[in-house]
């Protein structure tokens, strides 16, 4: 029996992986780098494993067969990182992180703008010289994560303005990519925002289903308040309940509320609820969810609370749109 033509290019022994390790996001990064992430509170080791997933999920067990096959290993290239439209920068480290760990001193990357900062279409991010079938190796790992955080960005940017002038602040929510929670909340912190708790083990939020299940927002602040003299919450702990009506509101005021999330509230029934808690319980911290709108920010902050809660800035918000534009250094010969 005949063996059949093997036609997908695949099927026949994986090209030569080079100009990158075998295993990426191996490499040690540089103290510029890990100084900048120490000060965008991001931790190098989670980063460098999101870096790793990212690639290995790329690169998969034959490595980019498209550059192995149509470029030469000695070829080196010179490549810029280039916004396509106005936004506001988030995730350079990142970048520097993923450059470094995988090519190390092969490569020499330059950052020409900080996190951040507001950037024009056209402006160059970044330029990057090294191996030029490392860099078209790191190229989507390296626009997915930069572009996708800048648009986080630049996104909250916008809410940010919107709110400007007044006491207000805009604060994220959990509402985030698996495994990117870190550098999402980042990026929020670049565009102006302010974070939530980053998971269920750092404060207590009790919403409309632990409501429910407690049997009722007195009876829920009530087991909060008991599992603190038990020991099995700090002292410290960060207490807040949602609400989504007058009555509820009241009942948690009752019961030592100090963090209210008035879900759901027109900007009017906002109103008459702020002037409400700051007659009764000056000092409870009041936060607007549910439905709310870029174009009713305004009116929103203007009701006197003190976070607008935008589960969007996380969820919804479109890449902003980088481009890598590169140009031939030396062919090595």
């Amino acid at each position: 029996m005949t063996a059949p033509l093997a036609t997908d290019p695949l099927a026949t022994a994986p090209p030569e992986r080079s100009a990158w390790p075998l295993h990426p996001a191996d490499l040690p990064l540089t103290s510029a780098t890990l100084g900048a992430l120490e000060r965008a509170g991001l931790a190098p080791a989670a980063l460098l494993a999101v870096v790793r997933a990212a690639l290995e999920e790329d690169l998969g067990e034959r490595g980019d067969v498209t550059s192995a096959a149509t470029v030469d290993a000695k070829v080196t290239m010179a490549a810029r990182y280039v916004c396509r439209e106005p936004g506001t920068v988030a995730g350079l480290p990142v970048l520097a992180a993923l450059v470094e760990s995988c090519l190390g001193g092969a490569a020499a990357l330059d950052l020409l703008t900080g996190d951040g900062q507001q950037v024009a279409s056209g402006d160059v991010l970044a330029e990057v010289r090294g191996p030029a079938r490392g860099l078209l190796a790191l190229e989507r790992a390296s626009l997915n994560l930069l572009g996708h955080l800048s648009g986080i960005a630049t996104a909250t940017r916008a809410w940010a303005d919107q709110v400007a002038g007044t006491t207000a602040r805009i604060r994220d929510t959990r509402k985030t990519t698996a495994g990117l929670r870190d550098l999402e909340k980042y990026a929020v912190r670049c565009g102006g925002g302010v974070n939530h708790r980053r998971g269920l083990d750092d404060a207590v939020l009790i919403k409309d289903n632990h409501v429910v299940a407690a049997g009722g927002v007195g009876a829920a602040l009530d087991g909060v308040q008991r599992a603190v003299r038990e020991g099995r919450l700090p002292a410290e702990v960060v207490v807040q309940v949602e609400v989504d009506e007058r009555r509820q509101l009241d009942e948690a005021l009752a019961h030592g509320a100090r963090q209210v999330l008035l879900d759901n509230f027109s900007p009017g029934d906002l109103a008459d609820a702020v002037a409400h808690v700051r007659r009764r319980a000056p000092g409870v911290l009041l936060e607007a969810s549910g439905g709310l709108r870029l174009e009713i920010a305004a009116d929103v902050a203007r009701t006197g609370v003190d976070f607008l809660a935008v589960g969007a800035l996380t969820h919804s918000s479109r890449s902003l749109d980088i481009g890598l534009d590169s140009e031939l250094m030396g062919t090595g010969s």
